[in-house]
């Protein structure tokens, strides 16, 4: 998930600018929003942290492991087609066994993932090979091991970001730590509502105590990103159930649509079609829309024989829709299209919202600046608290 606001930890929202706890159901509110804020706040001060280089995750990898320049070809240059590409691949990288294809058009490349093959020396590292699609010609392999600067970085930011390098229960946790944010978000505006009758909106006291000062600048702040802090509470705690989610597609939605046959072991099965013919199938099933992936068969997934593609379209909001192909490995034919279920779709939809990436660098800077205010109403949170519980 990406970086989260909202009120945070223990801050108080008097009715008035005293230190009595709020009574009746104020109270109820008031210890809603301490301890749910209290619980998550220094973990949503690590994912906003680690949020923050993420929003620029292109940018900072351009800069940093800059890539060889695109050479201009001659017009009437024939593309190679996919086959002839993994060809080359498999002749440099024997030891590898290929696992996906990416075909991406701006600028237009293909990418390939390796992983170790039976034959492979123990510690071999998986790679991930790019070419140029208008000519083939190979343009970088990097292992994962072997990673520039900027990959290195985003990699680290990455895993802090979306599960603290504890896997999926590291995603659940802080799925719960979202929901949990969520939460005090929403008992802060319930406990903001008295205290605006008291304070013309936008008021800082910066007059009075210090503590005071904070207390309405957090407050203000915290009103102010209400919206978006909530809808970034709510995405990211959705975004840390993606991998149940896909399991759980896997073994309904998936094998539902194979279910007319029963699928052989993997050495039934060979040899398979081209990957290219693999390709023209699916784009003929899905007109319209572009089909950017396709994974190798494989019995992990509970497809040993078919490949899967993923299609989506040409818009701001499409390309985060995907559908997926299903094409029999062995003979080429069209198994299935597969509309998403509507929690995957859900998911989806939440990704733009979440990311922010679908205008560019200046909803970039945008979610940047927010993700920054959020850090200081997290840090005056923390303040508050501090500073209330002294004697």
């Amino acid at each position: 998930m990406r970086p989260q606001a909202g009120a945070a930890p223990g801050a108080r929202q008097p009715a008035s600018p005293s230190r009595r706890a709020p009574a009746g159901r104020g109270k109820t509110w008031y210890w809603l929003h301490k301890w749910s804020s209290l619980v998550c706040t220094l973990f949503l001060l690590v994912v906003c942290v680690s949020g923050l280089p993420l929003i620029f995750d292109e940018e900072i990898v351009a800069w940093l492991d800059p890539s060889p320049p695109w050479p201009t070809l001659a017009p009437a240059t024939p593309a190679p087609s996919l086959d002839a590409i993994i060809d080359a691949a498999r002749a440099r990288h024997g030891e590898h066994r290929i696992v996906d294809v990416e075909v991406l058009r701006d600028p237009p490349r293909v990418t390939l993932g390796l992983a170790p093959g039976p034959q492979a020396a123990p510690g071999t590292p998986s790679l991930r090979l790019e070419f140029d699609a208008r000519d083939g010609a190979p343009r970088a392999a990097i292992a994962d091991s072997d990673e520039g600067l900027g990959r290195r970085i985003v990699t680290l930011m990455t895993r802090l970001h979306i599960d603290l390098y504890g896997g999926l229960p590291g995603q659940l946790f802080l799925g719960a730590m979202a929901l949990l944010f969520a939460l005090a978000v929403v008992s802060g505006v319930v406990l903001y509502h008295p205290y605006m009758k008291k304070l013309p909106f936008g008021t800082v006291r910066g007059h009075r105590a210090r503590r005071l000062k904070w207390l309405d600048l957090h407050n203000l702040l915290g009103i102010v990103t209400v919206t978006w802090a909530l809808m970034m509470g709510l995405t990211g705690a959705l975004h840390e159930l993606a991998v149940p989610f896909f399991r759980h597609w896997l073994s309904t939605d998936v094998q539902a649509a194979l279910s007319t046959g029963r699928e052989p072991s993997p050495a039934d099965v060979a040899p398979w079609v081209p990957v290219q013919q693999a390709y023209a199938t699916a784009r003929a099933a899905v007109p319209g829309r572009q089909v950017e992936s396709l994974r190798f068969p494989d019995a992990g997934l509970g497809l040993p024989r078919h490949y899967l593609l993923w299609a989506k379209g040409d818009t701001a909001l499409g390309a985060h829709l995907f559908d997926a192909v299903l094409v029999d490995a062995p003979t080429g034919k069209l198994t299935a299209v597969l509309d998403m279920p509507w929690y995957l779709r859900a998911l989806q939809f939440s990704r733009p919202l979440h990311y922010g990436d679908t205008a560019g660098l200046p909803l970039k800077l945008i979610w940047a600046a927010l993700d920054l205010v959020m850090i200081v109403i997290l840090g005056s949170g923390l303040y508050l608290w501090r500073r209330r519980a002294r004697p």
